[in-house]
């Protein structure tokens, strides 16, 4: 099983690839089609954010996870 702290590690990692995804397709203008719907591009500014907070977030849970 995973630690506490390695999971936190796992899931901070996950979420900044994931906000970094978002990052490039709003830098290179990616197109993304859900069921035929064309998701516009200023909602990967949203999903870069949140997914960089929750990395973030996760990180200093681990960090904290550490100290103790």
């Amino acid at each position: 099983m995973l630690s506490a702290k390695t999971f936190l590690q796992l899931v901070g990692t996950i979420f900044t690839i994931i906000g970094t995804l978002h990052l490039l397709r709003l830098l290179t203008g990616w197109q993304v089609v859900l069921v035929g719907w064309a998701v516009p591009l200023w909602i990967s500014l949203f999903g870069a954010v949140i997914g960089w907070y929750l990395a973030y977030t996760a990180f200093s849970l681990a960090k904290k996870k550490n100290k103790k």
